[in-house]
């Protein structure tokens, strides 16, 4: 008859030790590898509404710039320009534009988006105006009656 006893191999049990380790660490190396990339795609998201909305502001003080300039011009001087406004992936309908005679303010009530755009105040006129920006595509920036002002609607010509 044979007899069997036991023998004290621990080859197997490390053998198996290490895939447990392996799988852990392939774990935490993924884990680490999508919050990275979450990172990334969020830090860009920002960026890219940082300049769009920065490029719009722009554009929108530009116009501001050249309606007065028109109004030193004398007289009775109309002047109205259409602005495309750049979509964003930000919550706009929490953003507003205000006017001020020497800046150009975008509130955004919600998040980090807040900006200021230097104006030269130099117009024959008062600047005012707050317009929001929840779902518009275009707003004017319109001089009339020695006022610039921001408005979403387009200006009817004076007959």
């Amino acid at each position: 008859m044979r007899q069997h006893s036991l023998a004290r191999d621990t080859r197997a049990a490390a053998t198996e030790l290490g895939y447990i380790f392996t799988f852990l660490l392939g774990v935490l190396l993924m884990s680490m590898f999508s919050v990275w990339a979450w990172d990334i795609e969020t830090n860009t998201r920002l960026r890219w509404n940082e300049e769009a909305v920065r490029a719009n502001m722009d554009d929108i003080a530009a116009a501001v710039e050249r309606a007065d300039e028109a109004s030193r011009l004398g007289g009775n001087v109309s002047y109205a320009e259409e602005i495309a406004w750049r979509p964003t992936e930000a919550d706009e309908s929490l953003f507003w534009v205000e006017l001020h005679e020497t800046t150009l303010k975008l509130v955004d009530e919600g998040g980090p988006l807040d900006m200021e755009v230097s104006l030269s105040g130099t117009g024959a006129g008062t600047h005012e105006g707050r317009v929001p920006l929840a779902g518009v595509e275009r707003l004017w920036v319109v001089h009339e009656d020695g006022v610039t002002f921001l408005s979403l609607d387009r200006p009817q010509a004076v007959q």
